[in-house]
């Protein structure tokens, strides 16, 4: 209760994330034995970054730099358009396959909600659409990023259990496609009542060619990252340093758009964003050390059992955890914290770990987008200034078509491990 207590005392006066959790870490070691237990703390931070495939999250944070930096967006944007344009709700559906082509560039939905709440939503205000309706797709839209490989949560949840993230990888990629198609199909059924703008003219044979022609290079990143990857040749890690290379390559050579103080500014860029990622993995250690040595993920996963045996409502009771928790926290954050929790009941229960992973990692995703804490909603809601609960009125049904989703692919073991059975992954 103490540590409890502290950590939300120190969140709601405003500490970052990172740090109260290594607070409420030292809470718990004090209580169990003074000083000479806070003594171990500097080791258990080392201990909690101390991780080989840690190495891979940096690596893909700068090549999405790199490849946003070097205009790829723009050229994925129209892709896009010219594929599915000519459809009642054009922008819409494009909005939704960029965010596919997107996700092979960044596995970030903040980074795509910003870069799509600065480019397509004005396009699309400017088609008729309203504005809030345009944030609402963004958003949707963006948690496909993280979900389509390559993720940093599945890096992460894979480095902290001891699972596969090439298995982790090749599980995210069925669910981020039909996570676009049901939101497409959400799209084309409110089309008349939302009175979503239709192309004047679909595009010819030649254009659509000329565009894939123009986006090749972009196409190909993900190639490289998951052909390496599943394909046995490379590590996550090994892959992430080659699309580095390789979004160099593009930028200076290619495209001839990269200058020196452009890529500084993108290794200032992700120096930020992984600081703060290693900040909360790293005090983490001591707080997931404290939970283990008090075997608190035991005894959740006995209480939990002692309501019920049924793997079904086991599952939901995780979920709607994920769920809950994600709408008042960071999700980087909650995956540190509750997978060693959850995971052993997971497996308890016979849940594959890479099955427990994909449905932490949609979980989570979702959570992005649920107020009051959605991360992409307020990444929206500054970009483009429109309110924020008028985004989330909007959002409703995409978000229930996500959790529909999520539910699907829990309960549906053989769907959520096709690919990584298919890839040797899985059994």
């Amino acid at each position: 209760m103490i540590v409890a207590a502290t950590f939300v005392f120190l969140i709601l006066f405003g500490m970052p994330i990172g740090f109260a959790i290594g607070l409420a870490g030292v809470a718990g070691l004090l209580g169990m034995g003074g000083m000479n237990f806070v003594a171990i703390g500097p080791s258990k931070i080392f201990n909690g970054l101390n991780i080989f495939p840690f190495l891979a999250m940096p690596f893909f944070i700068l090549a999405g730099e790199i490849m946003n930096g070097i205009g790829i967006t723009d050229r994925l944007v129209k892709l896009a358009q010219v594929l599915v344009g000519r459809f009642r709700g054009g922008l819409a559906h494009t909005n939704m396959l960029a965010s596919v082509f997107f996700a092979g560039l960044t596995g970030s939905a903040t980074a795509d909600a910003a870069a799509f709440g600065r480019t397509l939503v004005p396009a699309m205000v400017k088609e008729g659409y309203s504005r809030d309706y345009a944030c609402a797709v963004t958003a949707a839209g963006s948690i496909i990023g993280p979900t389509i490989p390559p993720s940093g949560l599945m890096v992460v949840y894979g480095s902290l259990i001891g699972v596969s993230i090439g298995g982790l990888f090749a599980a995210g990629i069925l669910p981020g496609l039909v996570i676009c198609l049901v939101c497409m199909g959400v799209i084309v059924i409110g089309g008349k009542r939302e009175n979503l703008p239709k192309a004047a003219r679909g595009a010819t044979l030649g254009e659509v060619w000329q565009t894939f022609l123009s986006s090749i290079t972009a196409l190909l990143m993900p190639v490289i990252i998951l052909g390496g990857i599943l394909g046995g040749v490379v590590t996550p890690t090994e892959a992430a340093s080659i699309a580095v290379a390789y979004a160099l390559f593009i930028g200076v050579f290619v495209y001839r758009v990269l200058t020196v103080k452009s890529f500084y500014g993108m290794l200032v860029r992700t120096a930020r964003i992984t600081g703060v990622i290693f900040v909360i993995i790293a005090f983490a250690g001591i707080l997931g050390w404290w939970m283990s040595f008090e075997r608190i993920p035991q005894a959740i996963a006995e209480g939990v059992l002692g309501i019920s045996s049924n793997p079904y409502a086991i599952i939901a009771i995780i979920i709607c955890i994920l769920l809950a928790v994600g709408m008042v926290m960071d999700i980087t954050a909650i995956l540190i914290i509750l997978a060693p929790v959850l995971v052993p009941l997971a497996q308890e229960i016979g849940l594959d770990p890479i099955h427990a992973g994909i449905i932490f990692v949609l979980a989570l995703n979702i959570s992005l987008m649920t107020p009051p804490v959605g991360a992409c909603l307020f990444v929206l809601s500054s970009v483009t200034g429109e309110k924020l609960e008028r985004i989330s009125i909007k959002l409703a049904p995409f978000l229930i078509a996500e959790i529909a989703i999520l539910f699907l692919f829990a309960f549906w073991e053989d769907a959520a491990l096709f690919l990584p059975r298919a890839f040797g992954f899985a059994q």
